[in-house]
């Protein structure tokens, strides 16, 4: 099949996005390619249907567990094979995925970066029939990027034992040096940049200043119809923001990581088909959702970067019908902003404590624990140890990104089991209890002899008319007996180390590295600070100028250019007036300002405004030229 009858068959579609077929030529001619697509530019299709056009497997390296997880069923959904390995799998879960993909019909594998390294990975890359290695999120390859992941690095490792296999690399935010440091260290045989304006011309951005932000959300909503997404940085607040809004007969709830797999999802699809309104959310909500008629995205917090912030409001307005994505703040956002910034860089020596009283807690003799996931409370590991809360979370987060652990406070919601025999073998099988479950697992769960499956041991009690906890004695017993794996499922934070424990001394954390990276988080809390405190200059361009894009007028509808407009109105009026009424379009500047004298008003504010939106240019030899398409917008 060519790609677009791929398209057709598999999306629906009969016409490709702007961009997406360019990326996808590139790829089937073998290119190293760089790809940046706003959020909702459809990043998917570009590696997906290009891996259909070809035999083999695609390996695309993700870094959310849960965007994979999701993929995942929606290809299998489409009748497209793919499976997903990560950190936090077993030793056998991933070694059964990783056959799969060379044994089976596997057209594409999800794989977490920290899976890169690993013995077993490479032994069964080494073997696959790769025809694509697709880098989701690639921005994360990059110490200026805004969420730098070390293992990333291991991408260029393994393209040694596919040299010929094109990459392609995918994000939807990313400047200058980001550009040019994803292309150098994946790599790249020439450099190769296809980029989609981050422009959104249907999307108008505001920034509000209240003391009272849960009644500004309420006059929005009441002002702008349609499904509205609002982000907090909070988990309790998602819960009572969503309340505050039901009890004002607004439809809304609530999503954040802490809450369980059925309930994240059935909070999602039901957002998805309107059954709610409104969603409030941490930042784990939105990506890989495609839900095109957002009509207002609300920032309830401040967030870290401008990038991220990019992303969230992003989602808004996808299917090109006018948007609004508001940001509410006040001086105490500020003060939160600057103070979360100061706690996400503990003193390094802080951070070599807390390691090794982690390796302590969890009993872990020098050299051992690589690949080995474990739960972690929090709660009563700081009490034992007497560390802050906040100060530990944010020295694993720093251990995370300097590769010697993963963490993660997502739980797992569904235990999983493999039937790794071709024949269940029902002599061995000491209970007709038992006889009874295994049958039951065979009938609902499709493809349990080929990978562990999800499982839900509460559906299974129900069809068997028992109590839950007699379904896991029974699942853990079989287990004992070799009839099945079962891995059974895990709660609360989870620490997969990615090194066998390091010795105190030994555990090398640069200073160097260490002062770079909290520069360039500092540049990028203050970027987001300049955004919502400037009141002379268009949000649009303030947000476009720091992706680079430096020649746009200004939007002329945020908060910041209607108040110019509305600022200036007397005197506005009249230039506009005057200057409609001029027969030439080219002027000398003094005899402009002879016949429009209010231009000269407050230190000629109103011509650089007229200049900065690009209704007049004056050039070097004080020539005015008037633009009439720009100037009959504003009459």
């Amino acid at each position: 099949m060519n790609i677009y009858e791929i398209l057709k068959k598999y999306w629906g579609y009969t016409q490709f996005r702007p961009l997406q077929e360019e990326i996808i030529t590139h790829i089937l001619q073998g290119k190293d390619t760089l790809a940046l697509l706003p959020t909702g530019g459809g990043k998917s299709i570009c590696f997906q249907v290009p891996a259909l056009a070809k035999p083999g497997i695609c390996v695309v390296i993700s870094p959310l567990i849960a965007l994979m997880k999701d993929q995942v069923q929606n290809l299998k959904q489409r009748g497209i094979p793919a499976i997903a390995v990560y950190s936090g799998m077993t030793y056998t879960e991933a070694d059964v995925a990783l056959d799969n993909c060379i044994y089976g019909d596997i057209k594409f594998l999800y794989v977490s970066p920290e899976r890169l390294k690993t013995p077993l990975f490479i032994e069964r890359f080494k073997r696959m029939k790769v025809n694509l290695i697709a880098v989701d999120e690639s921005h994360c390859i990059s110490q200026w990027g805004y969420d730098f992941r070390p293992p990333y690095l291991e991408i260029a490792t393994i393209r040694q034992y596919h040299p010929q296999v094109p990459v392609l690399a995918l994000t939807a935010t990313a400047t200058h040096n980001v550009i040019d440091d994803i292309q150098e260290k994946l790599n790249f045989s020439k450099k190769n940049v296809l980029r989609k304006s981050f422009y959104r011309p249907n999307l108008t951005y505001a920034v509000v200043q209240t003391e009272d932000k849960l009644q500004k959300l309420e006059v929005f909503l009441q002002k702008i119809p349609g499904t509205c997404i609002v982000y907090v940085r909070n988990r309790k607040r998602t819960k009572l923001i969503a309340e505050f809004l039901q009890k004002k007969n607004i439809s809304a709830t609530f999503y954040h990581a802490g809450l369980d797999y059925e309930t994240r999802n059935a909070r999602q699809e039901g957002w998805i088909n309107n059954a709610y309104r409104v969603m409030v959310a941490t930042n784990a909500f939105g990506m890989g959702i495609d839900k095109p008629d957002v009509r207002l995205v609300v920032h309830m917090d401040l967030p870290d970067n401008l990038e991220a912030y990019f992303q969230e409001a992003g989602r808004a307005g996808r299917d090109e019908k006018p948007a609004i994505a508001i940001t509410l703040y006040n001086q105490s956002d500020i003060n939160e902003l600057l103070e979360n910034l100061q706690q996400s860089f503990p003193p390094v020596e802080e951070i070599r404590r807390c390691y090794n009283a982690l390796c302590d807690y969890l009993q872990l003799a020098l050299g051992s624990g690589e690949n080995e996931t474990y739960s972690v409370d929090l709660g009563d590991f700081s009490y034992h140890f007497n560390v802050n809360v906040s100060t530990l979370f944010h020295a694993l987060k720093f251990l995370s990104k300097e590769g010697i652990l993963d963490f993660t406070d997502h739980e797992e919601a569904y235990s999983k089991v493999h039937i790794h025999k071709p024949e269940v073998n029902y002599q061995s099988i000491p209970s007709e209890f038992d006889k009874e479950l295994v049958r039951l697992i065979l009938r609902s769960y499709e493809g349990v002899f080929d990978q562990f499956v999800w499982i839900n041991e509460n559906f299974l009690a129900k069809k068997l008319n028992c109590h839950i906890i007699k379904i896991v004695n029974h699942l853990r017993k079989l287990h004992r007996l070799d009839v099945l794996r079962y891995a059974h499922k895990k709660k609360g934070f989870r620490v997969t180390f990615l090194t066998g424990r390091i010795a105190a001394g030994d555990l090398k954390i640069s200073k160097e590295n260490y002062t770079e990276r909290k520069k360039i988080a500092e540049k990028k809390v203050h970027s987001v600070i300049q955004y919502v405190s400037r009141q002379d200059k268009c949000r649009n361009r303030i947000l476009l100028e720091y992706f680079d894009e430096l020649n746009h007028e200004n939007c002329r509808k945020c908060d910041i250019c209607k108040k110019k407009i509305h600022d200036n109105t007397d005197d506005f009026s009249k230039i506009i007036n005057k200057l409609r009424y001029l027969t030439n379009d080219l002027i000398y500047l003094p005899q402009l300002e002879e016949q429009i004298p209010e231009l000269k008003k407050e230190n000629y504010k109103h011509l650089r405004w007229l200049s900065d939106n690009g209704i007049i240019k004056v050039n070097p030899l004080n020539m005015v030229e008037i633009n009439r398409k720009l100037l009959n917008k504003l009459l």
